[in-house]
């Protein structure tokens, strides 16, 4: 032992130099574990502390040498990643802890979880069952933490199966000596790391932000370290909390030794950093706390130290002055949290520290030490210049710590969290206080924050606020604030900071310069900082017990309002033109009166103040209403937009209920409460409208412009209706309301789900998804609305799944009232309205234009029923009669709208009567009506009215005193009004009242004296009006006024009515309804109207109208007369566009198109006229001024990717699944072409093929036609045309003049005639041999074409050609081995003629019938045109024309020998026959070439075929053959000519036996002569419908339609192959001995086969004379991939998934529809010279046309060419919306109908056509 003793010292010494080999740490530390263990362990703690010194020294920095000495000492001679294994295996977790950062994918469940912050990990969400539960996924913002596990947070049945088994508890315990080690070297590594910290630490003045980055970047490794051990599990977290709370190791080696001069150092470095970590700084102190001389230099703002006096108040007013105190640590993590908040929040610190969690010891401690440093994270926050990351960071550990309840009431119980908390807040707020300039400028002694700081703006309280909300939540938490009463007052003093803030002061003169945006800081703050910690209070002040709580908040309210008061210098008129939308304390007041009346069955009364404080308490609210009034009547428009933009924040739905909602409120407690007559003068005052009220026809205002008149007496009644109707917090339930938001949202406009749940204002708990109370949104949602699927147009927009009000709601429940409070764009009432209209036009109940209806309210909760005494006002009544006759009158400035409110007025007090108690009936002889009721007032009738008119304008219809006969009477019954005194009077008495004087004293005893009111202008003089109505008999006389009828109430119509059958309608159903309630509810008002309607009189106006009301009626007429003209103008354009769009749709149409190109209709030598769209001009096109065929040339791989099944591929999401792409049509030509190459000659080679599946190009057209010079300067006007445009016009982009269809090409129109129908078309009975021979020699005419010398036409000619080789790439035009050789322009020109034929088939036979046999009749005839004149100039040598080797027996050899006839493709010939025979080809020349060609396309498919039978099979067949094949007919039966053929090809040795055992024994069941038939037709239809085509396209035949099953016999009849259903043989005709013809085609493929030498390529050479015989023609059409129906499997395979070629995770993953590849959007890592790599794939696989699924964001982008547009999502959530960015996580399902559209655009190449907002990707995708 002692050996190894000695040892051991010897290889200590070596440590000096502490580089060592592996070998030699591993065997130490074995070494020092063994010493360690024993029970005398003192030299090996000398030792390892040696060890320790040299290798753990931080002035050596981050030195990876001594983490890997740690990791040696930790596993005590193990290897390291052992050792963590085995810790693991001790892991005793039963929570999963699992800690993200910012951008990581979580999941929410809602149903499952206990406080709102839950959250869960991928895996854990995945293995839980949240089947039909509330949960969405969400990219974390700010970080998080998995709670799976934890109950205090989530419910049990919700946890993973790993966290519910709870596995963690049966762990074994730990053994001893496993983390001995670790026990010892990991005080002195954290030391390490702290010193580092301190070290590296420079206060804030003088270094920069980067130099904290780089000390930190140094530390990195250690860290990770750190946040590897926590990783190990239960065991090693048990360890570092141990270590890290431990305060004995902490003072061991907090100070350093005494030698250590740099450890000495860092220590006092330490020290000055803590002394400014208080709230109140050292220096503060040492001036005296509790004096007010601070030092000068701390005044802020100059202030005149309001903020500082403030700020010392608070230090001595908090309880406990630890607060205050710079902090002091006592063990590892105290230091710890202190360096990483100096540090602002490192990621990887948060991170270590968010780990340790799921140990509950260290859990505790590290919450105690986090309160503790509180007030340290809010200095440092403050400072920040990142307070943006910073906050985010805090909330990450905050949320985690606070969320549970248990913990927060336990801190909150031991470290006093919420007195912290707000004074913090408190201590915030008071750095940027501004001194109040509300009502009394200059001494007003209130403080408020001011919006324009950065704290304020940059939303730096945010963390602060959003901790104190979330601890609010829990209800011991809550309980205990709302006990404690300085905590209240402290936070009311704190509410009092936001009360009055970012006053508007109104612009009167200049329009302001600048406009300043402080609007959203004060919102923002209100909501957050005001309301949300009210809402929270409120949720536990639910019951009974707690009235205790309201009582205590609504006092101090109430004393902090008097001191608001008081402080401003209010006495009772509010200062003019000032406003400020923020009163939290009042709303505070309004919300818990509300509650405590609501919930807590208390007493209003005992709520409220005297009379005098309620009536300074509604002056603020209804400053407010009044004033959006003036915003917009545009009475503020001097101020700017962002008054405006006050005005709807104020409104929205995210703030209607914490300021709007609680503001109505208060105003309908206060007019409960207090003189209804005062109540009422008030507002009309408030609204400037008190000098409108008048009885005469002109008055003067004051204070209004005559245009602004009207929408405020409109905004005052509207104000009025809402107060008494609304019944928001007067006795409605959470479900009622939740149903009328939700119906006045949806009577505004169809709505998303997702937008509803947003518009609908939150009831207290933010987003909970199910409103609290009994009935859940979704119950609600599918009582009111009903869904609209959404609807699909291939070319109209994408719709989503809207709710749509049901018929009832519309007829029983809209409520224009409701909808006119909750509307932020005025022109949302509007629509409403209409959609209103627009329903009982539909369910007929109404056609004209209806008017707002009335509905029927929930009764008043009886606390509140003095509201009803408004409506039973005299004052009320008195507005009510004045208007009614100023609207009758046709005064200015009335309109319908106030006539529909005051009706409303009526209606309501009709519909509320109040108890009367006879009190008012003393002092009736100064009023206008007997009483106060309004039944009674209504027949009151009023005979003469006193009005004070400017002198200037003589009253037609007044009375002078003296005229009287009797004049005392006469002046006793004429009224006067006036408002203003009115209130004053009621003021002064209700003053009076409350300071116990009598009240009589002040009344005044005789009318006289109301007569002038204080301050009036001189010049006003009073006359006598004569009235003689009466409420009633005016509403006649408007009925009659509405309907323009004499008598149109008659006497009899008051017998029959029932109110209830008038709820819809116009103006005239509102009177007649008003006037049968009247009727029904008094007998005196039925009598009245029987006189009323009795005395059938016209209405003559009394006296004479007076000049002004000229005025008025003649206004009216004109505008009458204006509108009509309007009308006429609208319907003559109208009818302009009917036809336009009549003649243009018929340009569309294939019939016109037909006549147009064929010109069969015409006579013989007619031209074609083409008219040009841009000059409008019709002619022919000519050599020297060309007509062109606008089109658009794109390049296509669409028919690339059909492949042989039907059933498209799936989308691979699983690593086991892949895609081949091999088996696709574009891969199989491709192989095919090689083959063909290696072992024939090229030119013939590039004949025998079709290419152009890959990157073919396909023409378009819009079918309109042009002058090709007018389009160039068309072209050139569009290059000077400095607007955006999705298009390039460099690129020779343009949109059709016409229909505005996008287009990149013209096509010249050939001149010449149409086509000589007789002769062109006239079948002949030549026999097939002179057939054959003609169209050989037409071949020979090639040298002959006429190309006349350089002609316009030609030169546009080989443009066009130029711009269909520019549209696709290089690559898909050089097939052959030399590149550019002709071979391959001949090649490239034919497929596209191919490709264009081929791709109207696919699209004719999806479904869509017509959609491009409209474009493709005119473009082929001019395409062919082109096409054909291109290749002729490359004559085909006449040795090598294919047709004589079809028609002739010829033989030739040669090195590398022609393709053989089997092994070529039969549509390429046949278009290249056509291309290049002279134009226009006869008919019968055409049918001849068909015919030819289909006993070529025959022989093919019976070799084909043969290869495809076992080797007894074709012996079978080849003897019945022989015995058939001198029958007659025996080359129309294909029994003979499959035997011949079979026996030509058995001649080769080995065609047939190369490998047939394997794989051409496909099928075991026998062929049957059915079978064989049925795949021979099947073989050669591709030909036939091609040809087909062709045909349609030269002569114009018609294209046939017809089941599946007949298309074989009906294209054959077409083409005038005669055959019968039977037989496909039967078409055949052969101009030579069949046999022959077959033997010397077969023997072309065997002479082959004879000449390779070497057994390997010959058996190499055989296998592709087979792979070449059997070609099948047959392809499905293109599809897009399969995919899965969940997008959460897309989702969760691919979006961590690696990028194949970087080997990163993609920022922004995206997936090919086409082909199902993998690529980085907008990918830096994968780009190629400058192009990423979404655009190199779009030109790899589709020719520059990509779709593209972007994972994150779930929709779908097109790039097309050189731009790019955002399609849409296929994937929609239950409510049939999109889910663009994953927004709210909901599950997303594949939308069928959506996805069948986005193929067919693919398919039908109208990606162009379709979408419209196109623009360029610069390769940048």
């Amino acid at each position: 032992r002692s050996v190894s003793r000695t040892a051991a010292s010897v290889q200590l010494s070596k440590y000096t130099q502490p580089r060592m080999s592996a070998d030699g740490r591993k065997s130490t530390a074995a070494h020092l574990k063994a010493d360690l263990k024993r029970t005398d362990n003192s030299s090996g703690l000398r030792q390892l502390q040696e060890l320790l010194d040299s290798v753990l020294n931080a002035e050596r920095g981050s030195d990876p040498e001594a983490l890997d000495w740690c990791k040696w000492l930790l596993a005590g001679g193990d290897g390291f990643d052992d050792f963590c294994r085995t810790v693991r295996s001790y892991d005793n977790a039963t929570l999963c802890g699992l800690v993200w950062t910012a951008n990581f994918v979580a999941y929410r469940c809602r149903t499952c979880g206990i406080s709102p912050c839950m959250s869960l990990c991928a895996e854990c969400f995945n293995n839980g069952d949240h089947t039909g539960h509330d949960f969405n996924m969400f990219r974390s913002q700010a970080g998080g933490a998995c709670d799976c596990g934890d109950g205090n947070v989530m419910r049990a049945s919700g946890f993973c199966s790993r966290h519910r088994l709870k596995t963690g508890e049966n762990v074994p315990s730990v053994p001893r000596d496993l983390l001995l080690m670790s026990e010892m070297v990991l005080p002195r590594f954290i030391i390490t790391i702290i010193q580092y910290l301190r070290d590296g630490y420079t206060e804030p003045e003088s270094a920069a932000d980067r130099d904290l980055q780089k000390v930190l970047q140094q530390l990195d490794l250690h860290i990770s370290f750190l946040e590897e051990l926590t990783k190990m599990g239960g065991a090693m977290r048990t360890v570092l909390t141990k270590i890290l709370t431990n305060q004995q190791t902490f003072k061991e080696l907090s100070m350093g030794q005494e030698e250590n001069v740099y450890a000495k150092r860092n220590y006092e470095k330490y020290l000055s950093a803590l002394k400014s970590s208080g709230l109140v700084s050292v220096e503060e102190k040492g001036a005296g706390a509790g004096a007010t001389d601070t030092p000068a230099g701390e005044d802020q703002d100059g202030l005149q130290g309001v903020g500082q006096r403030k700020r010392v108040k608070l230090s001595s007013s908090t309880k406990d002055p630890s607060i205050m105190d710079s902090l002091k640590h006592k063990c590892f993590l105290e230091e710890l949290l202190f360096w990483t908040i100096k540090y602002e929040f490192p990621q990887k610190m948060v991170t270590f520290l968010l780990n340790m969690l799921p140990d509950q010891d260290y859990k505790i401690t590290f919450t105690k030490t986090f309160v503790q440093h509180y007030a340290f994270i809010m200095k440092t926050l403050m400072k920040s210049h990142e307070s943006d990351t910073m906050s985010n960071r805090i909330v990450h550990i905050s949320v985690q710590l606070f969320s549970n309840e248990e913990l927060a009431r336990h801190v909150t119980e031991e470290c006093q969290l919420l007195d912290i908390m707000v004074t913090v807040l408190l201590y915030m707020m008071e750095s940027c206080l501004i001194k109040s300039e509300l009502q009394d400028e200059e001494n007003n002694r209130h403080v408020v924050v001011n919006c324009g700081e950065a704290l304020l703006k940059n939303n730096t309280y945010w963390p602060l606020v959003s901790d104190f909300i979330n601890i609010l939540s829990h209800q011991s938490v809550a309980k205990r604030f709302l006990e404690d009463h300085s905590l209240l007052l402290l936070w009311m003093s704190f509410v009092s900071f936001f009360q009055g803030m970012n006053l508007n002061k109104r612009e009167l003169n200049e329009h302001v310069e600048f406009e300043s945006q402080t609007y959203y800081a004060a919102f923002a703050a209100e909501l957050e900082a005001c309301a949300q910690p009210m809402w929270g209070l409120l949720t536990h002040c639910k019951v009974k017990e707690t009235q205790e709580y309201t009582k205590t908040v609504v006092r101090y309210c109430l004393e902090t309002l008097q001191m608001w008061f008081d402080a401003i210098g209010f006495v009772d008129e509010p200062a003019l033109n000032q406003l400020t939308f923020h009163l939290p304390l009042h709303r505070y007041y309004a919300m818990f009166l509300s509650k405590g009346v609501r919930c807590q069955g208390l007493d209003l009364d005992s709520l409220l103040p005297d009379q005098e404080m309620l009536m300074k308490i509604m002056v603020h609210p209804l400053q407010i209403q009044a004033s959006l009034s003036e915003i917009h009547s545009n009475m503020w428009v001097r101020n700017g937009l962002q008054i405006k933009g006050q005005a709807m924040t104020y409104v929205q739905s995210h703030f209607c209920n914490s300021m709007i909602d609680p503001d109505i409120y208060l105003l309908q407690v206060c007019a409960s409460r207090l003189d209804p007559d005062y109540f009422i003068s008030s507002v009309f005052e408030r609204f400037k409208v008190v000098d409108l009220l008048t009885m005469a026809s002109q008055h003067q205002n004051a204070v209004l412009d005559s245009e602004q008149e009207r929408p405020m007496l409109e905004g005052a009644l509207t104000f009025l209706v809402i107060l008494c109707s609304l019944r928001v917090h007067l006795g409605m339930s959470d479900d009622e309301i939740l149903r009328a938001e939700m119906v006045s949202q949806l009577c505004m406009n169809d709505r998303t789900h997702s937008s509803l749940l947003d518009l609908i204002p939150e009831n207290p708990n933010p987003k909970s998804g199910v409103v609290p109370g009994s009935c859940s949104f979704e119950e609600m949602l599918s009582a009111v609305a009903d869904f609209k699927a959404p609807v699909f147009e291939p070319g109209g927009s994408m719709q989503q799944g809207m709710y749509t009000p049901k018929a009832e709601v519309w007829e029983k429940e809209f409520d224009p009232i409701m909808v006119i409070l909750r509307t932020v764009y005025r022109r949302d009432v509007q629509s409403a309205m209409d959609r209103y209209a627009a329903f009982l036009k539909q369910s007929g109940i109404h056609t004209g234009n209806p008017w707002p209806p009335y509905k029927e309210r929930t009764p008043l909760h009886p606390c509140y029923k003095g509201l009803v005494r408004l409506l039973h006002c005299k004052t009320l009544h008195i507005v009510i009669f004045t208007l009614l006759y100023k609207i009758w009158m046709d005064h200015q400035n009335m309109s319908e709208h106030v006539l529909c409110m005051v009706l409303y007025l009526i209606e309501l007090g009709l519909d509320n009567q109040v108890q009367d108690d006879k009190v008012e009936e003393e002092h009736c002889h100064d009023s206008w009506f007997p009483g106060t009721s309004l039944l009674s007032n209504l027949h009151h009738v009023i005979n003469f009215v006193r009005v004070r008119v400017p002198e200037t304008a003589p009253e037609p219809d007044t009375l002078r005193c003296a005229e009287s006969s009797d004049g005392h009477a006469s002046l006793f019954s004429a009224q006067v009004f006036s408002l203003v005194a009115e209130r004053r009077r009621k003021f002064q008495e209700i003053i009076n009242r409350s300071n116990h004087e009598a009240s009589q004293t002040v009344r005044p005893k005789s009318s006289s004296s109301r007569w002038l009111p204080p301050g009036s202008p001189p010049q006003l003089v009073t006359e006598i009006l004569e009235i003689r109505e009466s409420m009633l008999s005016l509403l006649v006389k408007l009925h009659q006024k509405l309907s323009a009828k004499q008598n149109s109430l008659s006497l009899s119509w008051l017998a029959e009515v029932d109110p209830a059958h008038h709820t819809h309608g116009d103006g005239l159903t509102a009177i007649e309804r008003i006037l049968a309630k009247a009727a029904a509810r008094s007998r005196h008002s039925k009598r009245c109207l029987q006189e009323i309607c009795g005395k059938v009189c016209p209405p003559i106006p009394p006296k004479k109208n007076s000049p002004g009301d000229k005025k008025s009626m003649d206004k009216e007429e004109r505008r009458q007369r204006a509108r009509e003209r309007q009308q006429k103008l609208l319907a003559e354009f109208a009818s302009r566009q009917k036809s336009f769009m009549e003649t243009a749709m018929d340009v569309e149409s294939p019939e016109t198109d037909a006549v147009m190109d064929m010109g069969s209709a015409e006579p013989l030598d007619s031209e074609v006229l083409y008219d040009c769209v841009i000059c409008g001009q019709s002619g022919p096109s000519t050599e020297d001024r060309p007509t062109g065929l606008v089109v658009l040339l794109q390049a296509s791989s669409v028919l690339g990717h059909r492949c042989r099944s039907d059933t498209p591929k799936r989308l691979p999401t699983t690593d086991e699944e892949h895609i081949y792409p091999e088996d696709t049509c574009g891969a199989a030509h491709d192989v095919r072409l090689s083959l063909m190459q290696r072992y024939f000659k090229d030119s013939s080679c590039l004949q025998s093929v079709s290419i152009g599946w890959d990157g073919g190009v396909y023409v378009q057209t819009c079918g309109h036609t042009l002058h090709i010079d007018c389009h160039k300067s068309y072209m050139e006007s569009l290059r000077n045309d400095q607007v955006l445009q999705g298009f390039s016009v460099d690129k020779g982009e343009f949109t059709c003049p016409l229909c505005r269809q996008f287009a990149n090409s013209v096509l010249p129109c050939r001149p010449g005639r149409g086509m000589e129908t007789g002769a062109w078309h006239t079948p002949s009975n030549k026999s097939m041999s002179t057939m054959v021979n003609e169209v050989e020699d037409l071949q020979e005419q090639l040298g002959i074409f006429p190309v006349s010398v350089e002609s316009n036409l030609s030169k546009e000619m080989e443009s066009v050609i130029k711009d269909i080789k520019n549209t696709t790439q290089k690559k898909y035009m050089d097939y052959g081995k030399n590149p550019g050789s002709p071979d391959n322009d001949f090649l490239f020109m034919y497929s596209v003629a191919r490709l264009y034929a081929n791709s109207i088939h696919h699209v004719t036979h999806s479904n869509t019938g017509v959609c491009v046999c409209v474009c493709s009749l005119c473009v082929s005839d001019q395409l062919f045109h082109v096409l054909a004149m291109h290749m002729r100039l490359y004559s085909i040598d006449s040795a090598y024309n294919p047709w004589t080797r079809l028609t002739q027996s010829t033989y030739c050899d040669d090195e590398r020998p022609e393709v053989p006839m089997l092994f070529r493709d039969v549509p390429s010939l046949l278009i290249i026959f056509i291309l290049t025979m002279p134009q226009p080809l006869r008919r019968e020349h055409f049918t001849c070439v068909v015919k030819v060609l289909y006993s070529l396309q025959y022989t093919q498919a019976l070799a084909a075929l043969s290869i495809r039978f076992s080797r007894e099979e074709r012996l079978a067949w080849s003897n019945t053959a022989t015995a058939k094949k001198n029958t007659p007919n025996s080359d129309k039966s294909w029994e003979s000519l499959l035997g011949h053929v079979i026996s030509e090809l058995t001649k080769a040795k080995d065609v047939y036996d190369t490998n047939s055992e394997e794989t051409f024994v496909l099928s075991s069941s026998v062929w049957s002569p059915q079978s064989i038939e049925f795949s021979l037709q099947h073989f050669c239809l591709p030909f036939l419908r091609l040809s087909c085509l062709l045909q349609h396209h030269l002569y114009g035949d018609s294209l046939p339609g017809c089941l599946v099953e007949e298309e074989f016999s009906l294209l054959a009849g077409c083409l005038g192959l005669a055959g019968s259903v039977q037989s496909s043989a039967a078409c055949l005709e052969w101009n030579l001995n069949a046999f022959d013809l077959i033997s010397q085609w077969c023997s072309e493929v065997i002479a082959r086969s004879d000449t390779p030498t070497h057994e390997r390529s010959c058996h190499d050479f055989l296998a592709s004379l087979q792979s070449l015989l059997v070609q099948d023609p047959q392809w499905a059409g293109p599809r897009l991939l399969h995919l899965p129906d969940n997008y959460n499997t897309i989702f969760q395979y691919y979006h961590r998934k690696s990028c194949t070629s970087c080997g990163k995770t993609p920022k922004d993953p995206a997936l090919c529809l086409v082909c199902g590849a993998f690529v980085c959007l907008k990918g830096h890592c994968c780009k190629q010279q400058g192009v990423c790599e979404c655009v190199l794939h779009s030109q790899h696989c589709g020719a520059a046309t990509g779709i593209f699924l972007l994972i994150n964001a779930s929709v779908i982008i097109i790039i097309r060419g050189h731009r790019f547009c955002l399609w849409g999502s296929v994937y929609l959530d239950a409510h049939g919306e999109e889910d663009r960015d994953l927004r709210r996580g909901k599950p997303l399902y594949l939308c069928e109908e959506r996805y069948r559209v986005l193929e067919q655009q693919w398919v039908s190449h109208t990606f162009d056509h379709i979408n419209k907002r196109w623009g360029p990707h610069y390769n940048g995708l």
